[in-house]
Parts: structure tokens; C-alpha cells; sequence
């Protein structure tokens, strides 16, 4: 089933299928390791869901909900 990573509840994990978005926001993305066949784990979610914190590659990162939502995932 593939749906946004802005989608996820926390705990959740996937396989990332498609980065989205144009010019700045992709490549800032691919340049923090967000690239199809990444594992991801949703960690934390801010109380108004807003930014997310995400593990990706041994790492923690933290993106917003719109950054999230050009992230198209797999669950697992």
C-alpha cells in the first residue's frame, strides 16, 4: 500500500517509492539521504503534527509536514 509520509502514525515504517517536489526542496531532500529505497521509521510527531521526526539511515531527522508530503512510501 503506498501512501504520504505525512500519513504515518508514529511507529510506522516504509519504503520510500517516490520523491516529489521541484528544484530546492527535492534536491534538499536527496541531500539529507531521502532517496527511494530508504527505510524509514516515523519516531515523533510535534503535538499539532507539525514538524515530524523521522530515523533514516542510522540518523534522526526532522522535517515539516509539507516537506513530508512529497515523500511517497511503502508501508512494511
Amino acid at each position: 500500500m503506498l501512501k504520504s509520509l505525512e500519513e504515518f502514525a508514529v511507529g510506522e515504517k516504509g519504503i520510500i517509492k517516490n520523491v516529489g517536489g521541484e528544484g530546492k526542496i527535492r534536491r534538499r531532500l536527496f541531500d539529507m539521504g531521502v532517496t527511494p529505497g530508504a527505510e524509514i521509521i516515523l519516531r515523533k510527531k510535534a503535538p499539532l503534527g507539525d514538524p515530524l521526526e523521522i530515523k533514516i539511515r542510522g540518523y534522526e531527522l526532522t522535517l515539516r509536514k509539507t516537506e513530508a508530503a512529497y515523500i511517497t512510501m511503502e508501508v512494511k
